[in-house]
């Protein structure tokens, strides 16, 4: 069992790794190399088996190409230009997130196998005109580049699946917090900051209002329906193979009251709250309530609190001083 991790220099990318290092096996075969691919090659020491990191571009047609000239039994798709960044270069986006999608699906395509292909989707993909309530089954609207250009990849994802080409599932994955390390360019990163950084002991903005809701996951939780993606027949999905995956709704309130109850009061006195209308522009054509019925009869998992979430930062991600 061959397996590929796109974006696997990011911390999803490594997450998953070292959890599939952990299972030893995917889809009832043992994983006998495990390939990360990003910008920048990646490691990942520790392996029970072979992992091989490769510097490549997505966008790169040939590059994907001779990355997958030995077949893969199934790939994980997590690199993309995220939100905020895409948002501010409409190019960049284009390039990573539609064609660079567009080169791995043709990629694999080519490679003859009818690969997994478990695709990083976003709720960004909803929006405008929809209900304030996702259900499954309503028609997409995102509001940004970056959700129109995950939404291009689900038809491309679909389209091959339904013609034999890829085994498709993409995962519409709810905000992911709380995220270790270093902000970054997504618009959500404040989602993450306000908590990760505060209990680091530093400050962190908040750009909305602590009434605005987050339709959320937790690290932990976004890697274990990842790997259930992988493992389930195909044909389980039926003829829409993108999903929403489950979540939580939870108001910027009520989640810095429940990392109080673990952590707390010194962290939420850290968090400054001056408002960012172009923050504000983006997150507020996203939906904060979505009830993801057909991924929850697909076994997939959803978070139980934001307490948990706040207990396996501080068990996992914390930066600690040397």
């Amino acid at each position: 069992m061959r397996v590929l991790i796109t974006g696997g220099g990011g911390f999803l990318g490594q997450k998953l790794g070292r959890a599939l290092g952990a299972n030893g096996s995917l889809r009832g075969h043992a994983i006998t190399e495990l390939v990360l691919a990003d910008v920048a090659a990646p490691s990942l020491s520790g392996m029970p088996f072979p992992v091989t990191g490769v510097a490549c571009d997505v966008s790169d047609e040939p590059a994907i190409r001779r990355l997958m000239t030995a077949p893969f039994d199934v790939i994980f798709h997590l690199a993309a230009i995220v939100s905020g960044q895409a948002e501010a270069d409409f190019d960049l986006g284009l390039r990573i997130n539609l064609f660079g999608t567009l080169n791995l699906l043709q990629a694999a395509r080519a490679a003859g196998n009818c690969p997994v292909v478990v695709y990083a989707s976003s709720v960004a993909a909803h929006g405008g005109e929809e209900p304030e309530v996702i259900v499954d089954g309503v028609e997409l609207n995102p509001q940004t580049s970056y959700g129109t250009q995950k939404v291009m990849g689900e038809l491309l994802l679909n389209d091959m699946s339904r013609r034999g080409m890829v085994d498709g599932r993409g995962l519409r994955l709810p905000t992911v917090s709380i995220r270790p390390g270093k902000a970054n360019a997504a618009a959500s990163s404040f989602m993450s900051s306000i908590f990760r950084d505060t209990m680091q002991g530093q400050t962190a903005n908040c750009p909305v209002a602590d009434t605005y809701p987050i339709y959320h996951t937790a690290p932990r939780t976004v890697i274990t329906n990842l790997i259930h993606a992988a493992g389930l027949d195909g044909a389980l999905f039926g003829p829409n193979r993108c999903i929403n995956l489950p979540g939580r709704t939870d108001t910027v309130a009520e989640m810095i009251a429940a990392m109080t109850l673990v952590a707390g009061a010194e962290p939420a006195s850290r968090i400054t709250w001056t408002p960012d209308p172009v923050i504000q522009a983006i997150v507020k054509g996203w939906r904060g309530h979505v009830l993801a019925e057909k991924g929850l009869r697909l076994g997939f998992a959803a978070d139980r609190s934001f307490e948990d979430t706040v207990r396996w930062f501080l068990e996992d991600d914390i930066a600690r001083p040397m």
